[in-house]
């Protein structure tokens, strides 16, 4: 009888071939999850794959068998026919040349620099590949360009991996190879180079305390600088260093208390709206008052139009801390940690206030407010913390204690 499976069945199920009738079955092996249609011709069992489970729903998969079975009908000989279908890949056609292909395909839903990124890491890590006839890339192929660089380099590897697997996989879409993906990660190179927890050290950028950042502010406030000002308002903002340092003027809603920063300068790709506390007015209203007629930035550096270097912001904060061993990026944390250990603020609305993006997808599709309001009494709050270092040293001291 046909229709022994259903959809719920299809994840769950585990290793073994599982009929769902009239010849089509679910085969399990190991991580490997596919469909294949099995028939008898002259007296012989044959099983013919119609695609990995990832790719091709139930219903996709009983349309397929239910052609392979006219044919049949027909006298045709499915296996015979599929073989006969496939062509060869044309001539001389390169991984390195397909890798062009499909940065130039998809390169337009990127990020500005992101097609660089690609072209440039793979000329470093990939030279060899490059030059290989794609329909000829094997695991040994993609070993000798990830195993010199993946105990050392992993950050790196595992990008150029998951490049090398997305273009092998554009090159058989475009039936310019056959086969699996010599690249992909489970069932493949996982037997073969140790995971990327067991070789990379997580590193974290050096943070201040929560407790220091009022006096550190309060450095920051008494400069004169532009980037002591960036710094500022960064903190207040509790945004990234590329963020705060492009600040347009078009992109602030004095009247609203708004900073609205645009998908294309956002890490998440996504526009991300950021409430303004009366502080970081306090330092717009002055940056407004010394602007330059025209310019757009209003952190502008010593290059007309051109925004402030991160190391100038480095720079002030050093300067500001009376130390070298914190970061930019840092102060980031030092907001989270004083939501999480004084505000005592809900966790969805912190991550939202510093723009991180939910992981899980289920909870992601029904989490579409961005919590704004809520976010506006959070930075009011946090500006009152950076704004009374005397709180701050009693609460260092209680903590001591």
């Amino acid at each position: 009888m046909a229709g022994k499976l259903n959809n719920l069945m299809v994840p769950r199920l585990g290793v073994g071939n599982h009929s769902d009738g009239d010849g089509l079955y679910l085969r399990v092996i190991g991580a490997s999850r596919t469909w294949a249609f099995r028939y008898q011709r002259q007296g012989k069992t044959h099983w013919l794959s119609l695609g990995r489970v990832a790719d091709f729903t139930l219903a996709e998969a009983r349309q397929k068998a239910r052609d392979c079975r006219r044919k049949l009908h027909d006298g045709v000989d499915v296996a015979a026919e599929r073989k006969a279908a496939r062509v060869a890949p044309p001539p001389g056609m390169t991984f390195g040349q397909v890798a062009t292909d499909y940065i130039e395909a998809f390169k337009a839903g990127w990020k500005p620099k992101q097609a660089g990124l690609w072209r440039t890491s793979l000329d470093q890590h990939a030279v060899a590949l490059l030059k290989r006839p794609v329909a000829a890339v094997s695991v040994h192929d993609v070993m000798a360009v990830l195993d010199p660089i993946w105990r050392t380099k992993n950050e790196t590897a595992s990008k150029v991996r998951g490049r090398i697997e997305a273009i092998l996989t554009y090159a058989r879409a475009k039936e310019l190879r056959h086969g699996d993906n010599p690249a992909e990660w489970r069932g493949r190179l996982k037997a073969l180079l140790p995971d990327r927890s067991d070789v990379q050290k997580v590193v974290h950028h050096a943070a201040l305390a929560w407790q220091d950042v009022p006096a550190t502010m309060a450095a920051l406030n008494a400069s004169q600088g532009t980037a002591a000002a960036c710094v500022a308002f960064l903190i207040l903002t509790a945004t990234r260093s590329a963020e705060a340092r492009g600040t347009q003027w078009s992109e602030i809603d004095m009247a609203n208390a708004t900073w609205t920063i645009p998908a294309e300068r956002m890490k998440s790709g996504k526009e991300h709206r950021v409430p303004l506390a009366a502080a970081a007015l306090a330092i717009l209203a002055v940056r407004q008052s010394s602007r330059r007629l025209g310019a757009g930035l209003v952190f502008e550096g010593g290059v007309k139009e051109r925004p402030l270097s991160d190391v100038g912001l480095s720079k002030a904060l050093h300067t500001a801390a009376g130390r070298s061993g914190v970061t930019v990026h840092g102060c980031r944390s030092s907001f989270r940690d004083w939501c999480s250990e004084i505000a005592a603020v809900p966790s969805e609305i912190a991550e939202a206030a510093l723009a991180h993006t939910n992981p899980d997808k289920t909870e992601r599709a029904y989490a579409r407010s961005d919590l704004f309001e809520k976010r506006r009494e959070l930075m009011a709050d946090w500006a009152a913390h950076c704004a009374n270092p005397i709180r701050a040293d009693a609460e260092k001291t209680k903590e001591a204690e």
